[in-house]
């Protein structure tokens, strides 16, 4: 009776016989593509994510301002805002006036112009005819440490009116620049709210 040699299992191939050539790509074969389950072609993974992975962007389509994109700060004050703003603005400009240039009312004029310009470009477009409402407030308060006075309330009071009289030019030539950008502005906001209804 003969007995069968055992051995090890064949697993690698046999001595003297050629290795495996590897099949040839097969027709119609695109990079990118794999074949699904029953045989569809799809797109290869991650190759839908490639147009969000640009610079770290986000959606397709949304850039992200650089550094040369960024803009100037554009606030918008309401009504109260504004006043407050330009009340206190002319308040420390009369006392700065006071210490640097000796309470000078043409200096303190000077620098009225500016602050109804930024006052009227920084109220927001619902609120934006309470700017020239606000100026000549604004003008009044800030005027108190210019004005001279004579002591006392009352003293203080004569100050204020004749600084107001006197300087009347400077207080209708800046509420006259805020109205005309307060005019221009109202109506580009009427139009927006036009086009958006």
């Amino acid at each position: 009776m003969e007995q069968r040699r055992t051995g090890p299992p064949n697993d690698g191939p046999r001595r003297g016989t050629p290795p495996r050539t590897p099949l040839p790509p097969q027709a119609g074969h695109r990079p990118g593509r794999v074949r699904g389950a029953r045989g569809g072609r799809g797109p290869a993974p991650g190759a839908g994510r490639s147009a969000r992975q640009v610079e770290g962007a986000g959606p397709v389509g949304e850039a992200r301002p650089g550094p040369a994109g960024r803009r100037l700060p554009n606030p918008r004050l309401t009504g109260l805002g504004s006043g407050l703003f330009c009340a206190g603005a002319m308040f420390l400009l009369g006392c700065l006036d006071q210490l640097l240039f000796g309470a000078s009312p043409t200096v303190y004029g000077v620098l009225f112009l500016p602050v109804c310009v930024l006052t009227a470009l920084w109220v927001r477009g619902g609120d934006v005819l309470t700017a020239p409402v606000v100026l000549p407030l604004a003008f009044a308060v800030g005027l108190l440490p210019v004005a001279e006075s004579g002591g006392g309330l009352l003293g203080h009071l004569m100050g204020l009116v004749t600084g107001l009289a006197t300087q009347a030019g400077w207080l209708y030539g800046g509420t006259l620049v805020a109205g005309v950008i307060v005019l221009a502005r109202r109506a580009a906001w009427v139009r927006a709210r036009r086009g958006h209804g």
